[in-house]
């Protein structure tokens, strides 16, 4: 009877220590930087002369705001939408969470880049 509750305690022990690496590991907060496009056309409207058909694709097509970072050619989807609304077509620099299973980054704060003019 010792030994099946001294086995249960240490797999429940090992289960706890492998869920809160796997949270720690999602939960490491970072920064990026790029240009607010949209999920549907990613890099071919990040810039300022694609702002207005991204906000357009937000409005009317269901495309939702990503950030294009031109250094890893990588397109990331962006939550909650309200803080980057507004940001069409701007460099900026977030600090955020990534989730890899939907490639979205939750945006903890959002600043203009210096490609601004900033």
């Amino acid at each position: 009877m010792v030994k099946k509750v001294t086995l249960c305690s240490a797999a429940l022990l090992f289960a706890g220590a492998l869920a809160l690496a796997a949270q720690t590991e999602k939960a490491a907060s970072r920064t990026w930087s790029g240009t607010v496009t949209d999920s549907i056309c990613g890099a071919k409207n990040a810039g300022p002369a694609g702002a207005a058909c991204t906000r357009e694709c937000v409005s009317k097509k269901g495309a939702k705001l990503a950030l294009y970072d031109a250094s890893s050619k990588k397109v990331y989807l962006l939550e909650p939408q309200g803080k980057v609304t507004g940001h069409e077509g701007h460099n900026i620099t977030i600090e955020g969470t990534l989730d890899k299973d939907n490639n979205t980054i939750h945006v903890t704060s959002l600043s203009m880049s210096k490609a601004n003019g900033m």
